[in-house]
Order: structure tokens, then C-alpha cells, then sequence
């Protein structure tokens, strides 16, 4: 690859849209479910998974239940795509507050971080 070449693969990766959102864990197993807020919905699943199979989640009742029952056990749903547009960080974060709040209280469901 030359450089003009690389030069326009990196612009184009810096300026791709990402979807941010609301999303569910859900427990089969259990019927618990928690609810998070994420940057970048596409990635999201990969860290999640990877936190709980390590061990290191934060949030205690989520890994305890992870441990119990298994990946199998678990689904990931994507709730709410938030269209965030031309909105400053401080708009942004707070619209997916917002939301995230929303979504706890329509599922009776626990945060999944903090």
C-alpha cells in the first residue's frame, strides 16, 4: 500500500459514522437484565464479553450471574440507536443519559456500570 493510499484508508476509518446507543444484557437463565449506554455499539459486545469471560467486570451482580450460568446463558440487545448529529460532547452524553435512564425504567433493569 503507498502512502496516499494508507494516507486516505486512515482518513476514511477517522471519519466513519459509529452508531451510539442503549443496550441490554440479558439473563435467560435468571431474567435479570441491565442496561448500558455505549460510544460505539459495534465494539461494545466484544469488550462486554471480553470483561465477563476474564472475570473483571465491574459490575459484581452481573459477573456473579455470568459465573454461575455461562455465555450461553446471556444475549446482548441493542435497544436504541441515538442520533446524536451535530451535538457537543457535553449534548451528547447527556441525551445518552437520557436515554439509558429511560430504558432502566421501562425494563425495571439494573445499570450495567457505575
Amino acid at each position: 500500500m503507498d502512502k496516499q493510499n494508507r494516507r486516505e484508508a486512515i482518513r476514511d476509518y477517522k471519519e466513519r459514522k459509529v452508531a451510539q446507543g442503549i443496550y441490554a444484557v440479558r439473563c435467560a437463565a435468571t431474567g435479570e437484565t441491565w442496561v448500558g449506554q455505549s460510544k460505539n455499539l459495534g465494539q461494545q459486545t466484544n469488550g462486554l464479553w471480553f470483561m465477563l469471560r476474564g472475570g473483571g467486570h465491574p459490575n459484581k451482580a452481573l459477573q456473579a450471574a455470568f459465573a454461575a450460568h455461562g455465555a450461553e446463558a446471556f444475549a446482548f440487545d441493542v435497544l436504541e440507536i441515538v442520533e446524536t448529529g451535530d451535538l457537543s460532547a457535553y449534548a451528547r452524553n447527556s441525551k445518552l443519559k437520557d436515554r439509558d435512564a429511560h430504558w432502566r425504567a421501562e425494563l425495571g433493569a439494573s445499570k450495567i456500570v457505575g
